[in-house]
């Protein structure tokens, strides 16, 4: 990838840093931007080194930045933190965490979540920048609004994506005998919905760009 022009800010900035130090750049394209005193390239599945992995279904991945993919209670860092790439206009599998677990759309984004109380699925349109926290063992699925690939950034509690308790799917809560949760999780499924995203927000996003492209000019 190249890092003339727009990125030279970046580079810069990145070549100034400790041994050590990071730098990540969230384009409103969904491009993430990766720099240290290396260089400047950009964080994609493209990329063989970047170290992504797979992030519940094909096509989605993360990027730790606190905790790993077998962070567990038995294997604690308390939580994990990182950054995931969500493909254009996808959902994820319905599932459930085993702890707790908060999102931060860089972009248009939606979640339907189970309401137990009321037995009923709510869809819930995020705008960019809106961070949902979501309580554990509440079935739920993140999806991906625009045409875009979707920069996110989730933390869980106590739980990295390799362990058993990370994503809980119907098929899997069906196969502990957690009927209850396999229902609910089944629901979320037939009323899942990515959505689209309106005029309003597509003008929104445009200036939005024009905005980071000013700003990566400097």
């Amino acid at each position: 990838m190249s890092i003339r022009g727009g990125l030279r800010s970046l580079e810069r900035l990145a070549s100034a840093l400790p041994d050590g130090a990071e730098l990540y750049r969230l384009r409103p394209d969904g491009r993430v931007l990766r720099a240290d005193r290396a260089g400047v390239r950009e964080l994609g599945p493209e990329d063989p080194d970047s170290g992504l992995l797979r992030f519940i279904d094909d096509q989605q991945f993360a990027h730790y930045f606190i905790g790993d993919a077998k962070t567990s209670p038995e294997r604690p860092s308390n939580a994990t933190y990182k950054l995931g790439l969500v493909a254009p206009h996808t959902a994820f599998t319905p599932h459930a965490h085993g702890g707790e677990h908060l999102v931060l759309a860089l972009g248009p984004a939606s979640c339907g979540l189970y309401d137990e109380r009321r037995r009923r699925v709510v869809d819930v349109e995020l705008a960019p920048g809106t961070l949902i926290r979501i309580p554990e063992l509440m079935p739920h699925s993140f999806g991906n609004r625009g045409t875009d690939r979707l920069a996110i950034l989730a933390a869980n509690t106590g739980y990295g994506i390799d362990h058993e308790d990370y994503a809980i799917t119907a098929e899997v809560a069906q196969q502990r005998g957690e009927t209850e949760l396999a229902a609910a999780l089944r629901e979320v499924t037939a009323r899942q919905r990515v959505g689209t995203v309106s005029v309003r927000e597509r003008l929104a996003h445009r200036l939005h760009r024009i905005a980071a492209a000013l700003e990566d000019s400097r």
